[in-house]
């Protein structure tokens, strides 16, 4: 239904699809600014022009091609593991919601019996799920490590990996819990793993660990954010750390948050691209909360009307955007941004 809804929504605004299409080269007009990229299809390979570009590729593909500097992960090339994600149906609904929580974090799972059973390779006790249909529930679970997003080979690996790892899964849950699993089936593995992290653009601003502590707002905010900084254990931190990963760092209280400015969506050596989702401007630590996809929605809206504005100019520049402009229209179209009335941080 998401699917159809957004569907309507895009298409209605007189945006063009194309599904099953690669951005996978790019053609630059000079050393700051993107001439054409190249799309790959059914069709072969084709150059689109425009005016701005928004790369919202997950890997900051079009930012890191166009010769933007990039940083990786935690600075050795060493990024957050991936997860494959599955979905298995007919369970037993009623076990299911009055039975013992199988939450990773909850010391009573049967995903801690999982892990010490010798029959599976599952390596960890991460292990989300929800339902999210009348007997169907959804798993976010397992941990895969040393697969690289922007590496093809090494994203195959992963996904043979998380393939057999929910197989796994669902052998060992109808094992231990057979109350909810006796009749279940395994019904969908998602299309590709998921990736936490990659490529981060160097941009205008970069948003510090300090910044996240402090509460910060900006004069050029987009959106706000309050999500807990979320990094998974590396292959190393899984045998020396104790405890949770979500234990690491102080988590805001209610109604805190802080402020993303629109400089962490502005690639510093670029000036007709911008970038939105988990690859913005920011440290290693605090992308382990802006990665997430609230943040990913209101850096998407706030590029496609910063990048509209841009079209009206002489000069196409994303790093001169009027952003109290910006932020006005944002509002208008039910952006949250406290504070506009008086823009002084």
């Amino acid at each position: 239904v998401l699917k159809t809804v957004y569907d309507k929504m895009v298409t209605e605004a007189g945006a063009d699809v194309m599904f099953h299409s690669f951005v996978c080269a790019v053609d630059m007009k000079d050393d700051r600014n993107v001439d054409a990229v190249i799309v790959a299809n059914k069709s072969g390979l084709t150059a689109y022009k425009a005016k701005v570009y928004i790369d919202c590729s997950g890997d900051a593909d079009i930012a890191a091609w166009a010769g933007n500097e990039m940083a990786n992960g935690d600075g050795k090339d060493d990024v957050q593991p991936s997860t494959h994600c599955f979905v298995i149906t007919n369970i037993n609904e009623d076990a299911y919601n009055k039975g013992e929580s199988l939450y990773g974090g909850n010391p009573k799972s049967a995903i801690h019996d999982i892990v010490a059973d010798a029959e599976f390779t599952i390596p960890d006790t991460h292990l989300c799920v929800g339902l999210i249909g009348p007997g169907t529930l959804g798993f976010n679970a397992g941990h895969i490590w040393n697969v690289d997003p922007t590496d093809p080979e090494s994203v195959t690996k992963g996904i043979l990996r998380g393939r057999e790892m929910a197989r796994e899964f669902f052998v060992a849950l109808k094992k231990y819990r057979p109350d909810i699993f006796a009749n279940a089936y395994l019904v969908e593995t998602a299309p590709t793993v998921g990736s936490r992290e990659s490529r981060r653009i160097i941009g205008d601003y970069i948003f510090t660990t300090e910044d996240y502590f402090a509460r910060r707002s900006f004069p050029d905010e987009i959106g706000r954010n309050n999500y807990f900084i979320d990094i998974h254990k590396s292959a190393e931190e899984l045998t020396t750390m104790k405890g949770h990963s979500d234990d690491r760092f102080e988590r805001y209280k209610s109604g805190e948050s802080h402020g993303i400015p629109y400089r962490c969506l502005c690639p510093r050596d670029l000036d007709n691209v911008l970038v939105a989702g988990r690859t913005i401007s920011t440290d290693r630590i605090t992308q382990g909360s802006t990665r997430v996809m609230p943040c990913c929605l209101v850096e998407g809206e706030a590029a496609g009307m910063a990048a509209a504005f841009c079209l009206g100019d002489d000069e196409i520049n994303i790093h001169k955007v009027d952003t109290q402009k910006l932020r006005r229209r944002l509002t208008e179209e039910g952006a949250y941004l406290p504070r506009l009335d008086t823009d002084t941080f």
